[in-house]
């Protein structure tokens, strides 16, 4: 009865009251939703170490410390060198947390808690050499790698789907091999998800992300994430926000482009001066350590990137579970240091 009273006074009104009213109507929803409505969902993850030995559950609780709703479970394969076509993997050399067991139970152990797992099985070249670069003489050689690499995927998406793990990170920073054999990568996908259900993406370098040519068969287009921000020993959150500008138009550029959220597969800064100059690099002895810079840069990231709607969340790298791995005061790790804290507030803001 209000409220067909309300609509006869309404339709009284003369027609530019009644224009007036509506828009009044409008912007106070408007005002409504946009005050009621919350921080955008992302995915907080911790890229996990494998660990050497078994974990437990005791092993887990840092993770949820971040306030992480995801973990990244990396069991490395390894390549002798650039031109090796062969990638070993899940051997009795290999430390605990890289082999099949291993990532099992990690992966069980991490779901008891409620976090959600990345599986994300990448290359280890001996030295270090970048897997970008990886070259080989012939066809036949590239031929051999792809059957090597295609075993070693395809065992870890069956792993991943028996698991029912959240999401597969299919290669890391492949460029060569991405770029020379398109043919293959579009066929190993097809592979992929005739075992695996979840969601897939790749996780592309900072600097050839965007040449990748599959992403339109992606979930998410993973990049990671160590862009140049700061020739300065510790960077200020003004030149941070000025030099995240040129990457977020880059990035939302390659998002709508695709329509794909972007996914920082990996990102993070070492704990010493001049973090933000190159950041894929760990510091030498000429560095001194800088624990500011890290938590500044990171801070710098979540307050420039984490709220863009094209963006989907990201992997700090790396948390170590294992004491004996964590005594790097000028490495990536921000535990026992003021960026943890900074993760932690983050996490917990755009959960």
């Amino acid at each position: 009865m209000m409220q067909n009273s309300i609509l006869t006074l309404f339709q009284a009104l003369p027609s530019f009251r009644r224009i007036a009213v509506w828009i009044t109507a409008i912007a106070m929803a408007t005002l409504t939703i946009s005050c009621t409505a919350q921080t955008p969902e992302s995915i907080d993850g911790i890229s996990f170490v494998a660990t050497r030995n078994p974990i437990d559950q005791t092993d887990v609780q840092p993770l949820l410390d971040y306030n992480a709703d995801y973990a990244a479970v990396i069991p490395y394969g390894f390549m002798r060198d650039l031109s090796s076509p062969e990638v070993i993997y899940n051997t009795d050399r290999q430390w605990w947390g890289e082999t099949k067991e291993g990532v099992e139970k990690t992966i069980e152990l991490f779901h008891t808690d409620g976090l959600k797992v990345m599986l994300k099985p990448q290359i280890w070249i001996w030295r270090g050499e970048y897997t970008g670069n990886i070259q080989l003489e012939n066809a036949q050689q590239w031929k051999q790698l792809e059957d090597s690499y295609s075993q070693y995927i395809l065992d870890y998406a069956q792993v991943a789907q028996d698991q029912n793990v959240e999401m597969l990170c299919i290669a890391t920073e492949l460029d060569s091999f991405v770029d020379q054999r398109r043919d293959y990568w579009m066929e190993l996908i097809k592979k992929i998800k005739a075992i695996y259900q979840g969601k897939i993406t790749y996780a592309g370098n900072w600097d050839s992300y965007k040449n990748v040519h599959f992403w339109d068969q992606m979930d998410y287009i993973g990049v990671d994430a160590y862009f140049p921000l700061s020739d300065q020993k510790t960077p200020d959150s003004t030149t941070i926000a000025n030099n995240w500008k040129k990457w977020k138009l880059e990035l939302s550029t390659l998002s709508r482009k695709h329509d794909k959220q972007i996914l920082f597969a990996e990102y993070g800064y070492i704990s010493a001066d001049y973090a933000g100059k190159e950041p894929w690099k760990n510091a030498d002895e000429t560095r001194e350590v800088n624990n500011d810079a890290q938590q500044i840069l990171l801070q710098g990231m979540y307050d420039n990137v984490w709220n863009e709607d094209w963006f989907a969340g990201g992997f700090l790298w790396k948390h170590h579970a294992e004491e004996s791995r964590r005594g790097f005061a000028k490495r990536f790790t921000p535990q026992g240091k003021p960026a943890a804290q900074t993760v932690a507030e983050a996490y917990k803001k755009y959960e």
